[in-house]
């Protein structure tokens, strides 16, 4: 019964309510109707539950791969990168700077060795940042020097006439935008004249201590791909930064690139690397390729003891700058006659110029082996005459047997 009484109060207020509402709008009352069997409660259907026989089997969340064995990879980098023994540890742009210096200054400097670093050594880059430094490498130094002078600073950096304009103009834009301070964020850096992604994050790490992002330069990219630490093989490295940051935590970023350029440089190398040295060489998935012969030297030629170098059934390619080697043939008339010196064939003429180590210019370099080549080829011919008119001669033997026995 009290169910019921709850029921027609309900439905007596809703009335009321629905009178107030026509009075309002100025409805006839007759239009509401006094049938309470509308407003009755309905109950809702049973639903039944129902329980399945197998478990559901736990899908992996999509978007999180990782390769495999990446963390024994990851310790073994370390302990093979224990002794510090490359040249990016003593030599790296983290070392370029002056330590006296102020920290606006130091903070510059340490962009500047990262412009300069760009498709150059480490023992290059770090050469021009001390003539830089002894020549005093603040903003305004710079902006005071010529375009001549800073680059007989830099030189031999990769690219330095193009590096000179870049250093200059950037330079320019951190004295009138950023009081000539470096920004302090990756995006504002990748905005000044030169500087690209894997530059501004290395440079948040060094001069601001900021974790913005991966430094991905050609070690980096090289190393990824080969030891599979991203799922597709990458073409650029700004890729391979985009690959790596998807799946690698974010404790590792600055380790990564101090780990990988090392190790580039003294094991995983470009050409022919030491995968023997290597304590990844049974889970690296390289392990397999074939890998490109190292380049051997020009064997030298042992004169003394008359041994000739192996051959290894390939004709070597022929160069127009390459001086042919001379081949004198021996005279059949024993003569006391030494070769000259200037026809002796040394290391100098038998290597073409273009693959020789450390050279400064190569028109200098080619005109001075046309210049040898033109000596070497009038003694080849003062040399050819005196054997031909030694062997014009008459051998004394002969005027012995042709006497003339008429007489």
């Amino acid at each position: 019964m009290s169910r019921k009484k709850g029921l027609l109060t309900c439905a007596s207020k809703e009335i009321n309510k629905k009178i107030e509402r026509m009075e309002e709008e100025n409805l006839p009352k007759k239009t509401i109707s006094p049938d309470l069997n509308e407003y009755k409660f309905k109950k809702k259907p049973h639903i039944k539950i129902e329980f399945e026989e197998d478990t559901p089997k736990k899908q992996l969340p999509v978007g999180l791969w990782e390769p495999s064995h990446w963390q024994e990879f990851l310790v073994n980098l370390r302990n093979m990168r224990a002794n510090h023994d490359a040249p990016v540890d003593t030599m790296g742009c983290h070392m370029c700077m002056d330590e006296n210096a102020s920290p606006k200054e130091i903070r510059y400097q340490s962009l500047i060795s990262l412009m300069l670093s760009s498709q150059t050594k480490d023992q290059v880059t770090f050469a021009a940042m001390e003539r830089l430094k002894q020549r005093g490498l603040t903003v305004d130094n710079i902006l005071a020097m010529s375009d001549e002078e800073l680059g007989t600073l830099i030189y031999p950096v990769g690219f330095w006439k193009t590096k000179v304009k870049y250093i200059k103009k950037t330079t320019q834009t951190l004295k009138e935008q950023y009081n000539s301070d470096i920004p302090d964020s990756a995006e504002k850096l990748c905005k000044l004249t030169g500087v690209g992604p894997k530059m501004a994050h290395i440079c948040m790490k060094v001069a601001w201590n900021k974790v913005t992002g991966i430094g991905v330069d050609t070690h980096v990219h090289r190393i990824s791909n080969r030891i599979g630490w991203v799922k597709n093989p990458t073409a650029t490295p700004e890729d391979t930064r985009k690959a790596l940051q998807s799946w690698l935590p974010f404790d590792l970023w600055s380790e990564v690139n101090h780990l990988m350029v090392g190790f580039g440089q003294t094991i995983c190398l470009p050409i022919g690397p030491n995968c023997d040295e290597c304590l990844n060489k049974d889970i690296c998935p390289s392990r397999l390729i074939k890998k490109s012969p190292k380049k051997t030297p020009t064997k030298k030629i042992e004169e003394k003891n008359n041994e000739k170098p192996l051959s290894t059934g390939k004709t070597p390619r022929k160069s127009p700058q390459i001086l042919s080697k001379l081949k004198i043939e021996k005279s059949p008339i024993n003569v006391n006659l030494k070769t000259p010196k200037s026809l002796q064939t040394t290391k100098e003429f038998m290597i073409s110029p273009t693959k020789r180590k450390a050279v400064k210019n190569l028109k200098e370099d080619l005109e001075l082996t046309s210049k040898n080549a033109m000596k070497q080829k009038k003694v080849k011919d003062n040399y050819n005459k005196q054997e031909s008119k030694i062997k014009a001669r008459k051998s004394p033997r002969l005027k012995t047997t042709g006497i003339n026995h008429t007489a």
